[in-house]
């Protein structure tokens, strides 16, 4: 695919290099040129310094030619501009970052698209609802639903008191018959492996597992988890993912809020019925001990500043706190993040970059998400009538290296995959690959 990507930062910059090896022709438009130079002496990408807005920039990029433009600038008019610009002057298919609540409504969704606009996203929207999500699995530090949650994707670390700790898959299979969860990868000393069954868990390991919802209760147990009822919270942030957290909510929890910006509070005030709006730098740790810190079930830190986010949640940590998540934009944090007792990181390139590079695939990736600490995604591919994966059963199939089937879906039935399994065609198979194997496991599907 020719694909344009029209940033001002550093989302731009992450979705292009999550597509760098995935044999796409791809151009980057960006106003920033000490980025630009910096990208054009690590990579072969294709550069343009200017405004995407500019149709004489749009043409020199060679829109009229692209299979796809996706435009994540911070300034969404830009966004919606740039992708009206860029249908009118050929693209194919295009896609706009965007950032108010009015856009994503319905009627305003079609008005863009009736202008041309394929796709609208909010990465401050998804990571709200990726940490309501969080706060129902709490024994989990990541979550993702495939089918509306007939299969689902579980991360949990491994505590030394896990009774699957220095027990291999097989001798786990064997003490356990019939289980109705798979465990399809290992994140352990910054490296992450397909596990076999002859591989061991130790103590610490982040393990993913792709599991049957009556399942979840008994993969806990395995992994030395307890949910924790959450009932009082506390945020750190009034921004747009602070905000929308506490409105989806504030009806079942007991929300308390701590925002620095005294204006945003007073317009906090008027969007939040049931919240408890502080006014107060939560840096400071005598007012988070003033608002009772000790008291809450989970500790949201979604501020602008990744450091700050880090650190309160470390603080409510030590304070007993049962749930800690925190939105870290620098993706070099999150391995350390999750490794000093931070519960789950939400990272926003890594939500924009989940939802667009499913667009940059065949027609068979319906869903993607690119897993946070880890250079790794899990995908959920339709089975074609004729295609490789519907010819043999799963253990006879040319699976590549870095790649592991976790389930599938079949009409209302959740299958965990087995090497017996035959998968049918239009199945909903859910794949777990690293980078060097997402687009040979897509092939399988054609």
């Amino acid at each position: 695919m020719n694909i344009i990507i029209a940033g001002d930062g550093e989302v731009g910059l992450h979705l292009a290099e999550s597509l760098v090896n995935s044999n796409h022709n791809i151009t980057i438009i960006d106003p920033n040129e000490d980025l630009l130079k910096m990208v054009e002496s690590h990579s072969d990408l294709m550069t343009i310094n200017g405004d995407s807005t500019s149709i004489s920039v749009l043409q020199r990029a060679n829109v009229r030619k692209s299979d796809l433009l996706i435009s994540v600038v911070h300034e969404e008019h830009i966004n919606l501009m740039t992708c009206i610009l860029a249908k009118k002057l050929g693209a194919k298919k295009v896609i706009a970052r965007v950032n108010t609540m009015e856009n994503l409504s319905i009627e305003n969704r079609k008005i863009y698209q009736e202008l041309g606009i394929d796709a609208l996203i909010s990465p401050e929207d998804i990571a709200a609802q990726e940490i309501i999500s969080l706060l129902k699995q709490t024994a989990a530090t990541e979550v993702f639903d495939f089918s509306d949650g007939k299969l689902q994707l579980f991360m949990i670390k491994l505590e030394s008191s896990a009774p699957v700790i220095d027990k291999s898959l097989n001798e786990i299979a064997s003490q356990n018959k019939n289980l109705e969860f798979r465990a399809v990868a290992v994140h352990r000393n910054r490296k992450t492996f397909i596990p076999r069954g002859e591989d061991t868990f130790l103590s610490g390991d982040l393990a993913y597992v792709i599991t049957k919802p009556a399942a979840i209760e008994h993969l806990l147990k395995l992994g030395g988890k307890v949910q924790h009822d959450i009932h009082n919270v506390m945020i750190i942030g009034g921004g747009r993912v602070g905000r929308i957290t506490a409105k989806k909510l504030e009806k079942e929890m007991n929300i308390k809020l701590i925002e620095s910006d005294k204006e945003r509070c007073m317009v906090l005030t008027d969007y939040l019925e049931e919240t408890l709006i502080v006014n107060g730098d939560a840096r400071h740790i005598q007012l988070l001990e003033d608002e009772d810190i000790r008291s809450m079930d989970a500790f949201i830190a979604v501020t602008n500043n990744t450091e700050t986010n880090i650190l309160t949640c470390l603080h409510a940590r030590t304070n007993g706190v049962k749930k800690t998540i925190a939105l870290v934009e620098n993706i070099d944090y999150i391995d350390i993040s999750q490794n000093i007792g931070i519960d789950t990181i939400i990272n926003k390139k890594l939500i924009a970059a989940s939802y667009m590079v499913r667009y940059t695939m065949g027609a068979e990736v319906t869903s993607l998400k690119c897993l946070s600490g880890i250079d790794a995604d899990a995908m959920e591919l339709i089975a074609r009538p004729g295609s490789a994966v519907t010819k043999k059963p799963i253990h006879k199939l040319s699976i590549p290296d870095g790649a592991i089937i976790g389930g599938l879906v079949r009409g209302e039935k959740s299958i965990i995959a087995t090497g017996d399994v035959q998968i049918q065609e239009n199945d909903k198979v859910v794949v777990f690959a690293l980078p060097e194997a997402l687009h040979k496991v897509e092939k399988l599907f054609h």
